[in-house]
């Protein structure tokens, strides 16, 4: 298990902040030791739980070009027939992963292939599950296109929590199943727009792992 690259600042600045009101408390309150060590452990829970967000654990995708893996860590809270209107303009499977605090989130390629659209949009910060967040949320939108000449399209949401995408691709570029292409601080979703042909292979309310659940499998 390693932190992630986007944590290792902000977990330095906090230790840093969070060591100064433990001095703080100690030196404040000499004669009032309860007070220094309930300041103590809710400064170690603090911290714990934003090291725990920015885990990175090593992931071994197992590759298979007709399976579609989950983008990440999550809940699967929709799976609906829709049209996308941004870029493939058509009709599609939409599959959505609701990313919660306490996930992982790394995002990872669902397939291998050559990234043949990037856009990101700035937008406002509803909760990750409103049915206007795919629309109307901070947002970068993602295609890629399999060697079998499939296109793919992914977005990546900014929830009511998190207000930072990080996207580490660009078009052109060539990427590996299961490989990272982002990540979302805090709460989140990550929608996949799929064939109509493809077999979907989860139901809502399914826990995903990213780069490892199979959430359909293409013709």
């Amino acid at each position: 298990m390693s932190i992630h690259k986007e944590g290792r600042v902000l977990l330095v600045v906090l230790l840093i902040i969070l060591s100064v009101i433990n001095v703080m408390v100690y030196f404040g309150f000499p004669d009032q030791p309860t007070v220094f060590r309930l300041t103590l452990g809710v400064t170690i829970i603090l911290f714990l739980l934003v090291l725990q967000f920015f885990r990175n654990p090593k992931v071994i995708t197992p590759v298979n070009d007709r399976h579609v893996v989950a983008p990440a860590d999550g809940k699967v809270v929709v799976i609906e027939e829709t049209t996308e209107t941004e870029y493939l303009k058509d009709k599609r499977i939409q599959i959505s992963i609701f990313m919660s605090p306490v996930n992982v989130h790394v995002n990872r390629m669902p397939v291998k292939g050559i990234v043949e659209f990037f856009k990101y949009h700035a937008g406002k910060y509803l909760v990750a599950w409103h049915p206007k967040s795919s629309t109307e949320n901070e947002r970068t939108t993602v295609v890629i296109k399999t060697p079998k000449g499939v296109s793919i399209l992914m977005r990546q949401i900014a929830g009511a929590l998190a207000r930072r995408i990080k996207w580490y691709v660009k078009e052109g570029e060539e990427f590996e199943q299961g490989q990272e292409f982002g990540f979302i601080k805090f709460g989140s979703r990550v929608d996949v727009f799929l064939p109509l042909t493809a077999k979907v292979k989860v139901d809502i309310g399914q826990k995903t792992k990213g780069g490892m659940t199979v959430l359909a499998e293409l013709d």
